[in-house]
């Protein structure tokens, strides 16, 4: 069941942080609800995945490094926002560096 709170936790933090920046800095205050909404929801989450017996180490380094990689793809699709080969590789070792966290702990 822990996985299943770590990925609710990864999809309210990733509509919340896409949320934040179709705000535009807040200048468009109709997404100010999602954002907060959003960052609440992925909190309660990631609180939820952690009580079900995920360990801190890995749901954080999970949560942070899908969020990161899937806000700079969307952010490249729905915005065009940059997303240059080494901004990819740098997202590829943070994905390496948490498979490595997690496998760490069997």
């Amino acid at each position: 069941m822990s996985w299943i709170w770590l990925v609710a936790a990864v999809v309210s933090e990733l509509a919340a942080t896409l949320s934040l920046r179709a705000s535009d800095g807040f200048r468009d205050r109709r997404w100010l609800a999602p954002v907060i909404a959003g960052y609440a929801i992925a909190f309660g989450f990631l609180a939820l995945a952690l009580q079900a017996g995920m360990a801190v180490g890995v749901a954080y380094g999970i949560w942070a490094a899908a969020g990161v990689a899937m806000v700079a793809i969307l952010a490249r699709l729905i915005w065009k926002d940059p997303l240059t080969l080494r901004m990819a590789a740098g997202i590829a070792i943070v994905a390496l560096g948490v498979v490595l966290v997690e496998t760490g702990t069997h």
